[in-house]
């Protein structure tokens, strides 16, 4: 018994870690993003996934960028209001809504992303030196080449 309670200890221990780790990184970025591009962490999600490929439902939106359903739709709706994104009817499913990122969000993407990439990097450099964030901040490195070639 003892050793599964030090492998649940370790597994939360983890957990900690990893938690404490995402939240310094989104708080760096929303940061960075927030003044240069008087843009939200959240927004910004939404245009990356988006401008990637152009069928995406709701849910799976919202699970992407960590909001419920009923929130993503605001958030789009409001994107949408500022003329950063586009929703026309699915031509295959009428009951269907698809959503493009319109030019103007295109424009503040290519504009965001250097910052959100500088952003990254910073809080991913300054983690690598605490203790507890360092081995993280090594795995996250050894797995962006099999994740970009598609790999995960």
């Amino acid at each position: 018994m003892a050793l599964l309670d030090d492998t649940a200890q370790g597994r939360a221990q983890c957990w900690h870690a990893l938690a404490a780790l995402h939240a310094r990184i989104d708080t760096s970025i929303e940061r960075a993003l927030r003044v240069t591009c008087r843009l939200g962490l959240k927004e910004y999600l939404v245009l990356e996934v988006l401008s990637r490929e152009d069928e995406w439902r709701m849910n799976q939106l919202a699970a992407v960028i960590g909001l419920s359903p009923s929130a993503t739709t605001r958030l789009v709706h409001r994107m949408e209001q500022q003329g950063l994104l586009a929703r026309h009817l699915c031509p295959t499913d009428r009951r269907g809504i698809s959503t493009e990122v319109s030019d103007a969000g295109r424009g503040l993407l290519a504009a965001a992303r250097p910052v959100h990439d500088a952003a990254l990097g910073e809080a991913l450099a300054e983690a690598s030196a605490l203790p507890g964030s360092a081995p993280l901040v090594q795995l996250l490195d050894t797995w962006a080449p099999l994740v970009k070639r598609g790999k995960p």
